[in-house]
């Protein structure tokens, strides 16, 4: 699969009809509402998008879902309004969008994830839908709604983080497109008019691990069989962590069932520079259990570094629509993709989601030493001995009583303060606030660092967790964080090859890690213990008793030294200085330093790729200067 994939969905009305003429000149698909207008628009492969009819009621989902068009239509017989859409969905596994035209009316939304997002904006006068906003951005640009302008203030947001923090990671880059919150779906009327609705909460982390395991395990069984279910060859990661080995003993198992139209499973695994790293004895001594299976290992020669190939991304169009640190490996990205194509993969698997999902994060604490005092000191006793924290420090941010706007509020002023230094050298105690109190790099001007403070200050002001505890909203909000950066990789990674999917992302699988109670996702001296215990049987035992999780300072020190100079060139001229938002002298400084400890540059990724970004996207969105042929298809 390569090329771009997008999709515009339109309202069942004359204006709709019109803002279908806008869009036209990038479409080859079309498929109808029941009055025979344009509903879906868009580009896409045979397979992706999935369309049910039962009388004037349609349904389509689109993405990675192995559901086909006669069971769809059977679940939109079951739908009377949009208020039954969801119903009728329920049980559908994968990862895509959903979207239904009933009388007239549309109803759309992603996935609770983020991996499948949409987005939003007036043209021709109407309200539209899309899963690509610089889509939307353009075919605004050519109606009298708006321009397809850049909003400087959220690009000096991506230099803070990308994707950008909650709760201002729906804030779109493009100037008059909005981000539809995950949790909520958009409803779209025939005259154009347009209101969201939430559709998808959290489940309350009310189950054991005994309890809930059964789920995780059902559910990455359905996420990992609609992966393979279309047959041919699907390949896979193979890190010798255990969430990618986990999937790969998943692929296997189907594969060694051989079911009609499984799928053929090859693996992937680079190898570090790090002689100490253990992933790569932990990898190989899963492949040695998976037999049948095919494995592929570049060789050090093969196998690019961070920052490399960065002048093929300057040369050419970014595929994404929004900045993003995927840039740092886009030559990993590319050698990867080249690699799994020759073997015939038509979709890759990653292990994506699975440390913010079967993890508790240091904010459970907070709730923890509330909720249970005695078991939760018996537990910071333990990590104490183990890891050395300072206990004033710890104490300290446990007291902490400020609620989600107010810290986001005080996060806002410490932009530009240096991280206080350990109470102990060395040592530092892990954060238990709402979130990572990140700061501005210090390459970034005075304005940037204005614009973001009034984008948190702004947001301060209204905003609410993702859920009421802060284990629970630390979970969701790095898991959303994770699959924004999915759908990236995925947009890349397929326009080079394979598909991409990172199955602990899909609904199904997130709903069920997110039932178990947070602290049961962690305990001393187990590593994983939920994906542990929804894998046996599975994964070997051998396998599952990995305590260790392989670290590559030694990979970005390497990386950093060959490229230097291409990265100092690259910022010499940046479009991102031009336009006010970064210091040149300040970032060839930190680039030319040295840095013993790789955190000191973290904020390079982003910067890195919203420079990238910034150079590409006016090229990206100009419309071809001919319409090309759309085919209209109408349900089945």
């Amino acid at each position: 699969m390569t090329g771009d994939m997008w999709f515009i969905i339109l309202p069942d009305g004359e204006s709709g009809a019109a803002a279908a003429r806008l869009l036209r000149p990038w479409a080859t698909e079309v498929v109808a509402h029941h009055s025979g207008r344009p509903w879906l628009l868009g580009s896409w492969p045979d397979g992706h998008v999935t369309v049910g009819a039962a009388g004037v009621r349609r349904l389509a989902v689109i993405g990675r879902c192995p559901v086909t068009a006669g069971a769809l239509s059977a679940r939109a017989g079951q739908v009377r309004d949009l208020a039954d859409v969801e119903g009728a969905a329920r049980g559908l596994a994968g990862s895509f969008h959903l979207v239904a035209s009933v009388d007239g009316r549309v109803r759309a939304r992603g996935s609770a994830s983020g991996v499948r997002r949409l987005f939003h904006a007036r043209v021709g006068g109407v309200v539209v839908a899309a899963d690509r906003s610089d889509r939307l951005a353009s075919a605004a640009a050519g109606s009298a709604a708006a321009g397809a302008g850049v909003d400087e203030r959220l690009l000096a947001l991506h230099l803070l983080a990308s994707p950008p923090p909650y709760p201002l990671d729906d804030r779109c880059v493009w100037a008059g497109v909005q981000g539809l919150p995950a949790h909520d779906c958009l409803l779209i009327e025939p005259d154009g008019r347009a209101r969201t609705q939430r559709w998808w909460s959290p489940p309350d982390p009310e189950l054991t691990l005994v309890q809930g395991a059964p789920a995780v395990r059902e559910a990455l069984v359905a996420a990992v069989n609609a992966c393979t279910a279309g047959g041919g060859t699907v390949s896979a990661d193979l890190s010798g962590g255990l969430d990618s080995t986990s999937l790969c003993f998943l692929a296997a198992r189907e594969q060694a069932r051989r079911r009609p139209g499984g799928a053929r499973l090859v693996t992937f695994r680079w190898q570090s520079l790090d002689p100490g790293n253990d992933d790569t004895a932990w990898a190989v001594r899963a492949g040695d259990m998976l037999p049948g299976v095919e494995h592929v290992t570049p060789s050090r020669d093969e196998w690019p570094l961070w920052y490399s190939g960065l002048t093929r991304l300057t040369a050419g169009t970014v595929p994404t629509d929004e900045p993003g640190p995927w840039v740092r490996d886009s030559a990993r990205i590319a050698t990867t993709a080249q690699l799994m194509t020759g073997r015939g993969s038509r979709l890759h698997m990653m292990g994506g989601g699975g440390d913010e999902l079967f993890t508790a994060l240091p904010p459970h604490l907070h709730d923890y030493v509330r909720s249970h005092p005695l078991a939760a000191w018996a537990r910071i006793r333990t990590h104490r001995a183990f890891q050395h924290w300072p206990l004033w420090q710890l104490l300290r941010q446990l007291a902490d009583r400020r609620t989600f706007g107010q810290w986001m509020a005080a996060w806002a002023d410490s932009l530009t303060e240096p991280e206080p230094p350990p109470p102990v050298p060395g040592r530092r105690a892990p954060s238990t606030a709402w979130g990572a109190d990140l700061r501005m790099p210090s390459w970034a001007t005075p304005d940037a660092v204005r614009a973001v403070q009034s984008l948190l200050r702004e947001a301060a002001e209204t905003a609410e967790p993702l859920a009421p505890r802060r284990g629970q909203h630390a979970a969701l909000m790095c898991a959303q964080t994770g699959a924004r950066g999915v759908r990236q990789l995925d947009h890349v990674f397929s326009r080079e090859g394979p598909a991409y999917a990172a199955p602990y992302l899909d609904d199904s699988v997130l709903e069920a890690a997110l039932a178990i109670r947070v602290p049961e996702r962690s305990t001393p001296g187990r590593y994983k213990p939920v994906l542990g215990a929804a894998m046996e049987g599975i994964v070997p035992d051998s396998v599952l008793r990995r305590q260790t999780k392989g670290e590559y300072s030694v990979d970005f020190h390497v990386s950093l030294r060959r490229n230097r100079a291409a990265l100092v060139e690259l910022f010499d001229d940046s479009q991102l200085a031009r336009a006010g938002l970064i210091d040149t002298a300040a970032i060839r400084t930190n680039l030319l330093g040295v840095h013993p400890d790789p955190a000191a540059l973290r904020p390079l990724s982003p910067s890195l790729g919203a420079e990238i970004w910034l150079r590409s996207h006016a090229a990206s969105t100009r419309p071809p200067s001919t319409a090309t042929t759309a085919t209209i298809t109408g349900a089945p």
